[in-house]
């Protein structure tokens, strides 16, 4: 067995990788996150695949793109059949258990297509992104007159904040996200200007003091297999309120300036410029909506940080840091009014570039302890990583998972990734900013490619591409892309783009191995001998059966 037994995979929902000090925030400390940096290795350019929560979370959990396994939007099924970290962990003898999130959607009419029943375990594997399910909370119970966004959204939570005390037919809106006037009527966190105002609820009680506790009372319960946990918890994505005291923690002086340029708002892209416009990029153009919502950003990356630390002091009590790699990433940032914008589905580092911190506990490791990469790596490489951590081998899986194991990196044999950029890709067609753009179906779509200097936006539908020298422009406020100085580096990268784009990814049920083996012809034993002369001019293997043998004849009379 490797000497890492077990991993506990975390995973944060919307938490930007420059809000930690190890990353460099000058105000919010974090020295928890930044003891587990530390204790092992920090990647300084880790990035996502896709700039949302559902796309993004299944390239991590297949180590494939969103256009490989096809599940390009929120809410958007993982067809049936998609092989996931679960699947190639239990090859290897690690059971794979999800606390929290996967933001899954089920494939049903795939399930009753093969014949499968839901309720069955491999059912509900297919249905839980491979997973066996210790508790899933998604973390988002929000209901309009049309009901609720997600049905199955935090009841377990609900049944614990009923048991508390907290009443009510919604205590996760009521209580842990919002706050409450001196009348006692509910400010709901979806509101933006309440939240700098406290949630109405215990801090032991909210949401990521309590997902931290189940997240250890699975590991409490373990016995002797080797596990995976992805404890994945829904903070500090939105609403965006927190309880005290981290409510009033940060105040204008500790927030770092908005990036953003007057060249951006004044002369942006065309697909830029329909983004600006949106609802949700005005109102963080307000600088008294942002100073409100960073109040409660701020103070939610301080809980969870706090949480961390609780986190790693039962791992140490308990002995378990000696054998459990411990991963720290999040699904994408938050752009909080950056670039004019809101949410995160584009392309600026404030959003597809996201803080990982991997600690492992072999002795392997201990030359890159401490220690910082700038290696172009991907979320997808966590795949392969978990794979070679359960005693398998990455090779073995390279015709499916695109990503590359981090291992060679964590152990010194290695400073680069076999890559030389990363891909990031967004598929809006689902969204009204298709239709404001007028474009089809298949025409909603935008790749990222970047390297470590430049990043290059593809807008297919007919748009010029965006640019940024990231060297001389780390916070990426300077588009080059109709710049004719710049013609050279945008036909680079589309050449590039275009071989990434014709990788054979669906090609799935034939390994490397197999395929290598394939190129030999005819030296398989089975007789294919077509364009050969005569027996000496091909292997024996393949002649033997066809020489020294004899026959009536049957033609005639």
């Amino acid at each position: 067995m490797p000497q890492t037994r077990n991993i506990l995979f975390l995973m944060f929902d919307q938490l930007r990788w420059d809000y930690l000090s190890c990353y460099g925030h000058p105000h919010l400390k974090t020295p928890h996150i930044d003891r587990l940096a530390a204790m092992g290795l920090r990647f300084d350019q880790a990035r996502i695949q896709s700039p949302l929560c559902g796309p993004s979370r299944m390239s991590v959990l297949t180590g494939r793109y969103p256009s490989s396994n096809g599940a390009t939007w929120n809410r958007v099924p993982l067809k049936v059949g998609e092989l996931t970290l679960g699947d190639f962990l239990r090859q290897q003898g690690m059971e794979c258990w999800l606390v929290g999130k996967t933001h899954m959607a089920a494939d049903i009419e795939g399930l009753q297509r093969f014949g499968i029943d839901p309720a069955s375990q491999q059912g509900r594997r297919l249905s839980e992104a491979g997973f066996d399910v210790f508790e899933r909370d998604d973390g988002m119970r929000p209901e309009g007159a049309n009901g609720f966004y997600d049905p199955g959204g935090a009841l377990a939570y609900n049944a614990y904040l009923r048991a508390k005390g907290y009443g009510g037919d919604n205590p996760w809106h009521d209580y842990a996200n919002s706050a409450r006037d001196a009348q006692g009527n509910v400010l709901s966190g979806w509101f933006l200007e309440n939240a700098d105002k406290p949630a109405n609820i215990r801090e032991d009680d909210s949401e990521t003091p309590y997902m931290m506790r189940r997240g250890m009372d699975f590991i409490a319960a373990q016995g002797d297999t080797p596990w995976l946990c992805h404890l994945s918890l829904i903070k500090p994505h939105w609403p965006y309120i927190v309880p005290a005291p981290y409510h009033d923690l940060y105040g204008p002086q500790d927030m770092i300036p908005v990036q953003c340029s007057e060249a951006e708002l004044a002369t942006p892209h065309p697909v830029l410029s329909r983004l600006l416009a949106t609802p949700m990029s005005r109102t963080f153009q307000r600088p008294e909506i942002r100073e409100k919502v960073l109040r409660a950003y701020m103070g939610l990356i301080k809980q969870i940080d706090d949480q961390v630390g609780v986190l790693l002091d039962w791992l140490a009590q308990t002995g378990r840091l000696a054998d459990t790699m411990i991963v720290l990433t999040s699904d994408h940032g938050d752009y909080l009014g950056d670039h004019g914008l809101g949410e995160k589905m584009f392309f600026h580092d404030t959003s597809v570039k996201v803080p990982l911190i991997v600690y492992d506990p072999s002795p392997q490791a201990d030359a890159t302890r401490g220690t910082v990469s700038d290696a172009l790596v991907e979320l997808i490489d966590l795949l392969p990583t978990f794979v070679e951590v359960a005693g398998g081998n990455a090779a073995d899986i390279d015709h499916i998972a695109e990503g590359y194991s981090l291992l060679p990196i964590l152990h010194g044999q290695t400073r680069d990734m076999p890559r030389a950029f990363q891909i990031c890709e967004y598929d809006y067609a689902m969204t009204p900013l298709a239709d404001t753009l007028g474009l089809s179906i298949g025409a909603a779509r935008m790749v990222m490619i970047a390297d470590h200097r430049w990043k290059m936006i593809h807008c297919a539908g007919g748009f010029a591409p965006i640019l940024f020298d990231r060297l001389n422009d780390p916070q990426e406020l300077s588009d080059l892309g109709a710049s004719p100085d710049h013609a050279g580096v945008i036909e680079s990268l589309r050449a590039r783009l275009l071989d990434w784009a014709l990788r054979p990814s669906q090609r799935q049920t034939r390994s490397t191995a197999q395929i290598l083996a394939a190129r030999h012809g005819g030296g398989d034993g089975q007789g294919v001998v077509i364009g050969t002369v005569d027996a000496a001019s091909a292997p024996l293997i393949e002649t033997m059966r066809y020489t020294g043998r004899t026959a009536p004849d049957k033609t005639g009379a």
